[in-house]
């Protein structure tokens, strides 16, 4: 902003701000500030104790934050120090994305291959207590100082689990996290299966090499892609645009809008994309939060993409992390997501557009060797609505070869199977979601 405008605008705001003097606004926060600070020189005179000051300012602020959401938080310096190491990809502690929900310290989700992943931290699992430590009140700071510490000390996490109210007391070596936000599978045929656990600051030119690499093993053949988002617990919007635009020709990717609705900030593709014409299928579930919500609803919504899986999390809201002078932080909750639609993510989350429920696998492999054949409505992953049942009609007899498939590769021995088998024998939404890729060209007409 120009600085004379910004001194001119200023200058015009004093006058009135919704209606009211800003000299009126002014007198009333100076006056509760001036509370503030008779309140903190009578503690600091009076209490019985001596008092830490600095502890007690610290305590404030963070009681201001608590009455605002639970992702605007204060960050002491040693935490600030921790959390930029996270957006870069290493750091010491568990491995696990939490949130508060309904005032419950909730994981949304462990990240692959860390300690928390090999512990069988599940998604879902809402932590009571941290080394026997109540979490009530938390913090997500406060519980993420709690998560870290030293690498190969131990932490005891009691967790509750969907179903089932008693906690469970899971040990955690405490190691170091390394964050491997890329991986792939090839699927034959000039097919890849894409994993994106989190979007951190290489996620976007690791996946770009990885498509160029499969692109040009094909001999530049690249029949499809199936991008599985699921447990992505989200990261950097900046790298969840690059994502987007590596298929985005044109369009909208996302728009944010804080405060105030004059201030909507548009995003568009820079009509760069490498891959804009590859068919692709995005995998998503309840644990598919923030960024991988912003690909998820860019790709959607210009119809680029169809969306199979189930709702994603919800999380919509934007935050702007700021270096305060001591070296501490802030994230601060500045505006919401919104999809090209304009549709906010927030609480609503992304809706698929072929609904399909995660079945498990022993269970399925179980049904499938007791009977001779399932009935559509026996899989638990069984279309319902009328755009599910047009998706049907687009991959003939799917449940019945799904079946079939079971059988086959039920009795092999996991050193016999090939890359693409080891993915789908314990992953059956993923399979099916390759079999809408495979019918590309009828799903495309389902895309929202």
């Amino acid at each position: 902003m120009n600085r004379k405008y910004g001194l001119f605008a200023l200058l015009v705001a004093m006058v009135l701000i919704g209606g009211r003097p800003l000299v009126s606004f002014a007198q009333d926060r100076y006056a509760e500030l001036q509370n503030f600070s008779k309140i903190l020189n009578l503690v600091q005179q009076y209490y019985v104790e001596d008092v830490d000051t600095k502890k007690l300012v610290t305590g404030a602020i963070k009681g201001m934050l608590k009455e605002l959401d639970p992702h605007t938080n204060y960050m002491a310096p040693e935490i600030f120090k921790d959390f930029e190491s996270e957006t870069a990809g290493e750091f010491g502690g568990i491995g696990i994305e939490i949130s508060i929900q309904n005032g419950i310290l909730t994981i949304i989700s462990p990240i692959e291959d860390t300690p928390a992943w090999k512990a069988g931290i599940k998604p879902g699992d809402r932590i009571v207590a941290i080394d026997q430590k109540s979490t009530k009140g938390f913090t997500l700071v406060e519980a993420s100082a709690l998560l870290k510490g030293k690498r190969g000390s131990k932490i005891i996490l009691s967790v509750i689990r969907e179903n089932n109210d008693k906690p469970i007391d899971i040990p955690i070596v405490r190691g170091s996290v390394k964050i491997k936000s890329v991986k792939t599978a090839n699927l034959d045929d000039g097919y890849l299966y894409v994993k994106l656990t989190s979007f951190i600051e290489n996620t976007s030119s690791d996946l770009e090499k990885a498509l160029k690499a499969f692109r040009d093993k094909n001999n530049g053949k690249v029949e499809g892609i199936l991008i599985d988002l699921r447990r992505n617990p989200g990261g950097l919007l900046e790298q969840a645009i690059k994502v987007s635009d590596l298929f985005l020709n044109e369009g909208v990717i996302v728009s944010t809008m804080g405060r105030d609705p004059k201030n909507k900030e548009i995003t568009h593709a820079s009509k760069k994309a490498l891959f804009a014409d590859v068919p692709i299928v995005v995998l998503i579930n309840e644990f598919s939060a923030s960024a991988s919500e912003i690909v998820a609803g860019a790709l959607q919504d210009n119809k680029r993409a169809v969306i199979v899986g189930e709702r994603s999390f919800g999380k919509g809201s934007v935050q702007s992390v700021i270096r305060l002078g001591d070296g501490s932080g802030l994230k601060l909750t500045v505006a919401r997501y919104y999809t090209p639609s304009g549709t906010s993510i927030q609480s609503e989350g992304i809706h698929p557009d072929v609904e399909i429920e995660e079945v498990d696998a022993e269970i399925f492999a179980k049904a499938v060797n007791k009977t001779k054949g399932l009935r559509e409505k026996d899989i638990s992953g069984h279309l319902k609505s009328e755009k599910e049942r047009e998706a049907e009609k687009a991959v003939p007899s799917m449940e019945k070869n799904a079946v079939a498939w079971w059988k086959d590769i039920g009795s092999k021995k996991d050193a016999d199977l090939s890359e693409k088998e080891k993915l789908f024998k314990s992953d059956y939404q993923a399979y099916q979601a390759f079999s809408y890729l495979k019918a590309w060209k009828a799903m495309k007409a389902l895309a929202r």
